[in-house]
């Protein structure tokens, strides 16, 4: 399973789940005991379900998705049935099994609309892309990944740049390094311990000696370089946004080809605008 299916990990303690990220939110700590009481596997298996094409963007058949989610075909198969009824889920229309339906987009349209930093963020970033003339994203910390909330897109852009609710590891991102930057060695070293490091193009930093090193280096300059980390010729810029006690909640990105950029001129360049508008969105 990967960074972008949200994991579950149940550990049953008294009655408790110590669920690994579900409930994870920016500042807290450690994840909140959950109890088994009020938590309802039902509903958790119909998450699951939609969250089995976070690894494969494809139609999923009933067999797939059995499998995906830890259960039998004729559990899969009522699932399925009540998910599609209800518009989560709908049928491929070649008849090779089902596809996200569109009530889930409305539901990130729910989500954006009632998040008070991308509410925030909307001018700013705004601003941000007409001076920067590049693409200019939005992300925010979600444990052990970033999830891009916004994206403003530049001239030219690949399909997976231009979409919101794209997850990459915290830590192979410059946003996210930048978050890193801010917190205390023992949440870094925490994270760098559960975050998954795949090579994501030839030129991916996965090492943790090289990671510590660039995040040492955001602590320094106070934001964080990419150079071809998550797709081929391209350098991006992040500086953290925190919160009101100086915690990092989300990172300003700025992308840019390296067609058009030398490093050093990206740099200077993207550098103080990406500060700048981090400090303007932090509370």
């Amino acid at each position: 399973m990967t960074n972008d299916t949200v994991e579950l990990e149940k550990e049953v303690k008294g009655g408790f789940i110590t669920m690994s990220k579900a409930n994870f939110s920016p500042g807290s700590g450690a994840p909140e005991a959950v109890d088994t009481r009020l938590f309802i596997q039902a509903v958790e298996r119909a998450f699951r379900v939609l969250e089995a094409f976070a690894d494969r963007p494809q139609p999923l058949t009933l067999s797939e998705i059995a499998a995906a989610i830890g259960t039998d075909k004729s559990g899969a198969q009522r699932l399925c049935y009540t998910l599609r009824r209800l518009g989560y889920l709908r049928v491929d229309p070649l008849g090779r099994g089902f596809l996200p339906g569109i009530l889930s987009l409305y539901r990130s349209y729910d989500f954006l609309r009632t998040h008070e930093l991308v509410q925030r963020a909307a001018s700013p970033l705004g601003e941000l892309r007409r001076t920067a003339e590049e693409r200019v994203d939005l992300s925010l910390w979600d444990d052990i990944d970033i999830v891009y909330a916004m994206r403003l897109q530049s001239r030219r852009e690949t399909f997976h740049a231009t979409l919101i609710g794209r997850r990459l590891p915290i830590a192979l991102s410059s946003g996210g390094r930048a978050m890193m930057a801010l917190m205390d060695d023992a949440t870094v070293e925490d994270i760098l311990a559960r975050c998954e490091r795949p090579p994501l193009t030839p030129r991916t930093v996965t090492e943790l000696p090289a990671l510590r090193a660039l995040i040492a280096e955001a602590r320094e300059c106070g934001y964080a370089l990419a150079l071809e980390q998550a797709l081929l010729g391209e350098v991006v810029l992040g500086a953290a946004i925190r919160d009101r006690q100086g915690r990092p909640v989300g990172a300003v990105h700025i992308a840019a080809s390296l067609s058009d950029w030398s490093v050093e001129d990206f740099r200077r360049r993207m550098a103080p605008l990406a500060m700048e508008t981090a400090r303007s969105l932090s509370e």
